[in-house]
């Protein structure tokens, strides 16, 4: 039995939980339970704090995990866990950051005896002993923009994705600690177990089908024969376009093709031009 531990609420919860659908692995929940099922009857899901996560799978109370780089970070476990998957998304970055008003512009300007308020209090600490600095760390469970400004702290380590919520709160960057993404994470005894990592395997390929099939289009059309070897330069396709014959006209083909997502709008206006029509757009589950 496989133990998957997935963040139970938050930013990620939800696309995280999407993409394990798409994979194939259905949850089926059952109220508020902390446990569930998958379609796998090997593999079980189970509900947790995001913050939490990284300290089970170390520990081997779970064998996989999702969760943020930040967070592993900060428990301090990242040699104790295996890096198997980045999402590439749920990206965020701690920084360090001071009031808009204040004389703190730099690092240079921090001083001995300051307080920084935070809710990385690790991560903080190892970033200051990395400059040589001495400040006094004020950890908070939430909140922390507010510090400064009541007089808790003279700054902040917090985490931020934009820097939306800094700015509307009169706060300015000042540097970053670390920059982190949603990762799948795995208990490393788990991995020596042969039937365990053929089981997690499959979950990382799963993913990984998905991941890379959202970066993909499928295009489909009718095109003139005489112009198929141009189509197929500005085409290519993954393994190069596939060609059938349309029953009901001889001088056409049916044509389709992978291609980058990115691609979509510039090519459909060229194959437009080269007489394709039928255009078809098509998203695509997943690619192995």
């Amino acid at each position: 039995m496989i133990l998957l531990a997935l963040p139970n609420k938050g930013r990620i919860s939800e696309p995280v939980n999407r993409i394990l659908e798409k994979a194939g692995l259905k949850i089926t929940v059952q109220g508020r339970s902390l446990f569930a099922q998958t379609v796998d009857e090997e593999i079980k899901v189970m509900f947790a704090r995001a913050r939490d996560i990284p300290e089970f799978v170390a520990d081997g109370v779970a064998d996989v995990g999702v969760t943020g780089y930040d967070l592993v970070l900060e428990r301090g476990v990242e040699d104790k866990v295996e890096f198997l998957l980045d999402f590439n998304f749920g990206k965020a970055r701690l920084v360090i950051a001071a009031p808009e008003d204040s004389d703190i512009n730099s690092i240079d300007d921090l001083r001995d005896g300051m307080k920084i308020a935070t809710e990385f209090p690790n991560l903080t600490r190892k970033y200051l002993k990395s400059k040589g600095l001495n400040l006094e760390i004020i950890e908070l469970s939430g909140a922390t923009e507010i510090a400064p400004f009541i007089g808790v702290a003279d700054l902040i380590s917090d985490l931020t994705s934009t820097g939306t919520t800094l700015r509307l709160n009169r706060l300015k960057i000042i540097d970053e600690i670390v920059s982190s993404t949603t990762r799948l994470i795995a208990n490393k005894e788990s991995l020596k177990d042969e039937k365990k990592r053929k089981k997690i395997n499959q979950i990382v390929t799963g993913i990984k089908s998905v991941l890379y099939a959202e970066t993909k289009r499928l295009i489909m059309m009718n095109a003139p024969k005489d112009k198929v070897e141009e189509i197929r330069k500005i085409m290519p396709g993954m393994s190069g376009p596939t060609i059938s014959e349309v029953l009901s006209d001889k001088n056409m083909v049916a044509i389709h093709a992978v291609v980058d997502e990115k691609e979509v709008f510039s090519l459909v206006n060229k194959l437009e031009e080269l007489g394709a029509r039928d255009i078809l757009v098509v998203p695509i589950e997943r690619i192995l």
